[in-house]
């Protein structure tokens, strides 16, 4: 079995703290930020150590789903999404984009079969183009469906119950802005998500999406205001080791978030006013020029191999000329590029259901390898790094469960999905402070 990749070129290694300029630097962004985009609150700083207090993962193995000889049921083709909700259930989007056997399937937890629904289609509750897949958790289940341009809503039983409807065209545009979409567990229809450097609460309890900023994030690049319907004015200029907006929701309504190039982490209530922000002395790896020619090469080999995925009848002329006139454009704007003169330290953040957070760090730019993982308490508790890449935690898991659940979506030798469920030691978990559900 080997660990599916998800490493971001843009990745490097870190060292410990000193007189940086770099680091400097991104201390003022992240002031500027804290005082600016969010209103001026009192904050309270948190300085983590500096140096690393390694703890074993010691995970548990629950259960193991999936493979070529596995039971029908579970024979994955390409998970493209995957959940807890409240009760432990693991619930896994099978199949993507235009893949006619696209489902959800519904395991236990104890990994038994409960439900499997879903089809590929034009039809209510049936999807065109499914691409993420999010569970509230009380168990309702809704999938994003790019070609619907809104999102298919499901009771805990798996039937279907209407669509919400998003703005922004047929294609589905304004979709494309919203990566990453994570649940609030506050009881309502609202979800966390990012469009642009902003970070939005989204309602999804009507026919339209509601939404509004919930967070303004630190801009690296100014923004040249909105595009015109020039194909050649839509095309964003490329940049190289920019710090990208990394997030998560918290238990208590509030938002956990990264936007900067040093190991910054800031906390929101749930008004969205920053009001922690932890720090761990660690500075950004300086980029060179063999790291700009070679982060220049990784992208230009991406884009001449993109691929066009599509179901039934090939493209009009028309359409496939507009996207090879893409393809040209964006070529063109990887050729020049431009960089920051630093690698993020913070490569991903996580928020466990208990609260804590979880913080990779960066390895070389364009590795393979996974990096460090920091455990901090809510309150700003250094808890300790995890090493990954190992057989007893290989990466940062693909989704985080009640009573300290785990998931990790693998592959096997015939590159079928393997889903493996663990559950976390008392010494990196959190208990809830709020009461399970009855």
């Amino acid at each position: 079995m080997r660990r599916t990749s998800r490493r971001n070129a843009s990745r490097g290694p870190q060292f410990a703290a000193g007189a940086a300029t770099g680091f400097a630097a991104g201390w003022v962004a992240v002031l500027g930020v804290a005082l600016g985009g969010a209103g001026l609150h009192a904050q309270e700083m948190v300085d983590l150590p500096g140096e690393d207090r390694s703890v074993s993962p010691d995970l548990e193995l629950v259960y193991a789903i999936g493979s070529a000889a596995a039971a029908e049921w579970e024979e994955f083709t390409s998970i493209s999404g995957i959940a807890f909700d409240g009760e432990g259930n693991l619930y896994l989007l099978d199949g993507t984009r235009m893949e006619s056997n696209v489902r959800v399937v519904v395991v236990d937890a104890a990994g038994g079969f409960v439900n499997s629904f879903g089809r590929a289609g034009d039809g209510p509750g049936e999807f065109r183009a499914a691409t993420q897949l999010v569970v509230w958790e009380d168990g309702q289940i809704l999938v994003e469906d790019m070609m619907h341009a809104g999102y298919h809503v499901f009771s805990p039983a798996g039937e279907f119950e209407r669509m919400v409807r998003e703005g922004g065209g047929g294609m589905g545009f304004a979709m494309a802005r919203r990566p990453n979409l994570r649940p609030e567990r506050t009881g309502a229809r609202t979800l966390i998500g990012r469009s642009g450097r902003t970070i939005q609460r989204v309602d999804m309890s009507s026919e339209d999406v509601e939404d509004r900023v919930l967070a303004e994030a630190w801009a690296p690049v100014e923004d040249d205001g909105p595009r015109s319907g020039d194909l050649e004015d839509m095309i964003r200029d490329e940049w190289g080791f920019e710090p990208d907006l990394l997030f998560d929701a918290l238990p208590s309504g509030g938002v956990a978030f990264s936007d900067s190039s040093a190991w910054a982490v800031k906390l929101t209530d749930p008004s969205g006013a920053v009001s922690r922000i932890l720090r761990r002395p660690i500075r950004p790896l300086a980029v060179t020029e063999e790291m700009e020619r070679e982060e220049r090469e990784r992208r230009l080999e991406a884009e001449s191999n993109r691929t066009i995925t599509q179901r039934g009848n090939a493209p009009p002329a028309a359409v496939l000329e507009l996207i090879d006139n893409m393809r040209s454009l964006r070529l063109e704007a990887v050729e020049d590029m431009q960089f920051f003169p630093e690698v993020p330290v913070i490569a991903a953040l996580r928020a466990t259901w208990d609260g804590a957070l979880w913080v990779q760090r960066s390895t070389e730019p364009g590795s393979d390898e996974p990096g460090p993982i920091d455990v901090i308490a809510p309150d700003g508790r250094y808890l300790g790094t995890l090493e990954t890449g190992t057989a007893a935690l290989p990466d940062m898991p693909d989704a985080f469960g009640p009573d300290g659940f785990v998931a990790f979506i693998d592959t096997d030798e015939f590159d079928v999905p393997v889903i493996t469920v663990w559950r976390l030691p008392p010494a990196i978990r959190l208990e809830s402070a709020r009461p399970r559900r009855p």
